[in-house]
């Protein structure tokens, strides 16, 4: 799920608001906490730059 979560996030960067809901739905859909913190980790390095405040936003909702 991570990988398939990764490339997505991928191919829809284009978008910010695309881009903030299917990180909402990786999120849901990874159960693992360790993928978590991985999905999270890769985020921040690949779109960090990009997106800050999106990721910002959708990982530290709770």
């Amino acid at each position: 799920m991570l990988e398939l979560s990764k490339n997505i996030l991928t191919k829809v960067s284009f978008d910010r608001q695309l881009f903030q809901k299917e990180l909402e739905k990786s999120i849901k859909w990874i159960s693992k906490s360790e993928d978590l913190h991985s999905l999270k980790e890769w985020c921040m390095i690949e779109f960090g730059h990009l997106y800050p405040s999106v990721l910002k936003t959708v990982f530290y909702k709770k």
